[in-house]
């Protein structure tokens, strides 16, 4: 039950995004729901690969550079689901920095503290 009331007050997150990240669009509902399931996939099966990958960069940027694995799996999920629009780079850092900072709003409101060690 906690996974689907996380699921969608993600998708509210996303919602809230384009007010926040003007040049993100998010059309429907049901779209901020796909795309905060692809975005929680990406983010499972496919950032662990790039930040192993991108290690010896990520250490020379004192870190820096998993913003832009960030972005880029932002950027890629909005390529995926239809009605989530992402225009550019730049636009998806912002919106990748935003919708980590509320849904790190989100965890904490629920009092995941688990999630929130991942984060780190």
């Amino acid at each position: 039950m906690m996974t689907i009331l996380r699921w969608a007050l993600n998708a509210g997150a996303l919602m809230l995004l384009p007010e926040i990240v003007t040049a993100i669009q998010v059309r429907s509902l049901t779209a901020a729901l796909v795309a905060a399931i692809v975005i929680g996939l990406l983010n499972t099966l496919i950032r662990p690969l790039l930040l192993l990958l991108t290690l010896p960069i990520t250490v020379l940027t004192l870190g820096l550079f998993i913003l832009v694995i960030n972005a880029l799996l932002f950027w890629v999920a909005s390529g995926l689901v239809k009605g989530f629009f992402v225009p550019d780079f730049w636009a998806a850092m912002l919106g990748a920095l935003v919708y980590s900072i509320l849904t790190w709003l989100v965890d904490l409101a629920l009092g995941d503290k688990q999630a929130h060690m991942r984060r780190r």
